[in-house]
Order: structure tokens, then C-alpha cells, then sequence
């Protein structure tokens, strides 16, 4: 659907310049060449910095042995970074008009997730959430403000939608305020009861009027934040290795998991952008499920470059855990990205069985892995890049039995 107020004339084509300050109004949906901004890709890069300090937290505490309180502090403090970032996106994608006033409050959002970055020690530790809290605070006045100028520039409907928007996220804000004040047993049911609220926001601001995001700048956008994430994941990795080759000489022992961890990412990278999503994303029933899924795929992909430090760790003998922990951290969120990528991806454009059961066969493949020792990360590598060859082969077989099908079917 589009909306129902007309967009702007100068909002087709590449984002409008900054100047003078213009109506925010909807861009529309079937708008040619719709690609993401300089602004966006700056929006984007910022947020690997919260990434990076969630996922080192994430390889303190497993290597430390407090997987479970780790995993569930990761969760919790991923979802902060995530839905900050969905926020953004979402609106950005129907109303960025690119004036002097949306980019100076998109880069006072920038400073709030970088607050909430500085918080994310604190909040591991010693369960401290006020920073957290704080850079969501910057976060949340500057997107309600975004709404309000929507608000401001439409009428009906329209404005109802960007009113209701506005009046949830600030009142969950205020809900959030339960990690800072409540007692310690209490926030992880805070948390939870606070995700559901946030995440019913968009569909009860939206009932009566959609959102005109733009399918396939909506796709290009969680791609572009799907390659951050796997680029966070290598960096990751990356230093890790060369800390250890530096202060243990274990290359002999890391050479597997480097190897391994490459093969796993580049598999990730391969098998998220096979298929073109944008043309299964047509409205919100669709979308909202879509993006919320995305969740597990940008937290699993993160996970693996934390998984990955943990197990250079344990190589070189810094780990406090069984070599089976370690190697459960690298394949077991490998799984639970293969399986969601198929979920939310793929599988709408498997034909045939053999096709639709090539990533959920390989995540349980990636499972058994763990059992294999300090070889685990090698095979989970060379299992998931099976699956992409795997793929590959089947799509080829299905397009050359369509060609010789035409080839050979009777004219008329």
C-alpha cells in the first residue's frame, strides 16, 4: 500500500539534498533507483561499535564459564542495539527527505547509540542499565521528534499513525526505566515484557494506515547491516588470532579455526544473498515478521565471530571451559543462522524437497560438528561451504532441465 498523502515532488529518485526545511512527507513506495543514503551507511557503521562490545562481553563471560548469564545478558543488550537500529530504518526508508533538520537529528540518534555502547560493559558486569537507558533516551526524543514532523505535515490517518508512533516509543521508554530501578531478579522480566510492548508499537500505530517503506530499499538496508555484522565477525576473529600467535605461538593449533572461521562466514555471506528478497516483501503482514526475524539472524551472526574468540582462546589455553563449550559457541549459533536464514529467505524460492532441505540438514550437520574436538570449527567450515556447493549444483540442475523442457516443448 502507499500512503495516503501524496509524496513530495522532489522525493522520487536519489534522497533529496539539505537545504531549507521541507514537509516531511512520504516517499513512495514504487519509487525508481531507491538505494540507501550516505547518512543510512554512516547510521550503520556506527552501530559496530555496540556490536563489538556486546560480543567481547559475550567472550568474557563464556570463557569465564558464566555461559548462561552471558548468553542471556547478550541477548538482552542485542535487542537494545537491533531495535534502535530498526527504528531508524524503517522510518528512514518512508520519510527521509534528506533536509538540514532530519540529518541533524539522525546524527543526534548517532550520539545516543554510541552512549548506548559505553553502557554495555556496565550492563554485563554489573548489571547497570542506566547508560543504556540514557542512549535510549537521546535515541527515543529524537525519533518521537522525527514523528512529530510527520505528524506536522499530514493529516487523517496519516497523522493518527505518526501520533500513536510517537506516544509508544515514548512511553516505553518510560517502561524501560524498570532495569534501572527495579531489583536484579526482576529486569529479565522486565526485559521480556518490555520487548513484547516495543515490538506491538508498529502494528498498533499502523492499523489504520502503512507505513510507504520501499521493498527494496528495505532489503538493500538489512543487507548492507548483514555484511557489518559478518565484517564485525572476521575483525573479531581476526585479532584474536593475531594475539595469540603473538603471545603463545599456537599457529599450528589456530591455523583450523581460522580456516574454519573464514569458510562459516564466507558460507553466511553466500547463502543470505542468493536470492533477491525484495519481491516477497509486499506488505506489513509480510515485512513485520520478516524484520522481526532478523533479530536471530544479526545476533547469530555476531555470536559466531564471538564464538570464534572463544575458541582461539581455549586453544591457547586461556579458556576456563570443556573443549566441547568452545566448540558448541562457533556451531551451535551457526546453526540457528542457517535455520533462520532459510526460514525467513530461502525457502521461498526452493522448488522441490532436495532443494528446501539443504540448509536445515546442514545446520544439524553443523550441530554434530561439535563433538569433533579441536576440529569442530574446521568441519562446521567445510560442511556449510558443502551446503553452498550443494545449492549451487541444485539450481543448475533445475535451470538446465527448464532450458531442454522449453527447448523441447511444441511451439503454440
Amino acid at each position: 500500500m502507499t500512503s495516503s498523502s501524496a509524496p513530495a515532488p522532489a522525493s522520487s529518485g536519489a534522497p533529496q539534498s539539505s537545504g531549507p526545511l521541507r514537509r516531511l512527507t512520504a516517499r513512495g513506495r514504487d519509487e525508481a533507483h531507491r538505494v540507501s543514503s550516505p547518512l543510512e551507511l554512516f547510521f550503520d557503521l556506527c552501530f559496530v561499535v555496540a556490536i563489538a562490545q556486546a560480543g567481547a562481553q559475550l567472550v568474557h563471560a563464556v570463557t569465564e564459564g558464566h555461559a548462561g548469564g552471558g548468553i542471556l545478558n547478550y541477548a538482552m543488550l542485542f535487542f537494545a542495539i537491533w531495535w534502535a537500529w530498526m527504528n531508524f530504518t524503517w522510518f528512514a526508508s518512508a520519510y527521509d527527505n534528506d533536509d538540514a533538520l532530519y540529518r541533524v537529528v539522525t546524527l543526534v540518534q548517532i550520539a545516543g547509540v554510541l552512549v548506548l555502547a559505553a553502557g554495555i560493559s556496565p550492563a554485563f558486569q554489573q548489571h547497570d542499565y542506566l547508560m543504556v537507558w540514557l542512549g535510549y533516551v537521546i535515541m527515543r526524543l529524537a525519533m518521537a521528534t522525527q514523528w512529530l514532523r510527520v505528524a506536522r505535515s499530514a493529516d487523517g490517518a496519516e497523522r493518527a499513525m505518526a501520533l500513536r508512533y510517537a506516544c509508544g516509543v515514548l512511553l516505553c521508554q518510560v517502561g524501560w526505566l524498570g532495569l534501572v530501578l527495579l531489583p536484579a531478579p526482576a529486569r529479565p522480566w522486565v526485559f521480556v515484557v518490555m520487548a513484547v510492548v516495543e515490538m506491538c508499537v508498529p502494528p498498533f500505530a499502523e492499523r489504520g494506515h502503512e507505513t510507504s517503506w520501499h521493498p527494496h530499499h528495505i532489503a538493500e538496508r538489512y543487507g548492507l547491516f548483514t555484511i557489518i555484522v559478518l565484517g564485525e565477525t572476521i575483525a573479531a576473529a581476526t585479532v584474536a588470532v593475531k594475539s595469540a600467535v603473538a603471545e603463545h605461538d599456537a599457529l599450528g593449533e589456530l591455523l583450523p579455526i581460522a580456516a574454519g572461521g573464514l569458510l562459516i562466514v564466507f558460507s553466511a555471506w553466500w547463502i543470505y544473498f542468493v536470492v533477491p528478497i525484495h519481491g516477497h516483501l509486499h506488505a506489513n503482514r509480510q515485512a513485520f515478521l520478516w524484520g522481526y526475524g532478523h533479530y536471530l539472524i544479526f545476533a547469530s551472526a555476531a555470536a559466531i565471530g564471538a564464538g570464534l574468540e572463544v575458541t582461539v582462546e581455549h586453544a591457547v589455553g586461556k579458556a576456563h571451559i570443556s573443549a566441547l563449550s568452545a566448540s558448541a559457541a562457533v556451531t551451535l549459533p551457526t546453526a540457528l543462522y542457517l535455520l533462520t536464514v532459510w526460514a525467513l529467505h530461502s525457502r521461498h524460492f526452493k522448488v522441490g524437497i532436495a532443494q528446501q532441505l539443504v540448509l536445515p540438514v546442514t545446520a544439524l550437520l553443523v550441530i554434530c560438528c561439535t563433538f569433533l574436538g579441536d576440529w569442530a570449527v574446521l568441519a562446521a567450515g567445510l560442511v556449510s561451504s558443502a551446503a553452498v556447493a550443494t545449492g549451487v549444483a541444485l539450481t543448475a540442475r533445475m535451470t538446465h532441465r527448464e532450458r531442454a523442457t522449453n527447448a523441447t516443448a511444441p511451439a503454440g
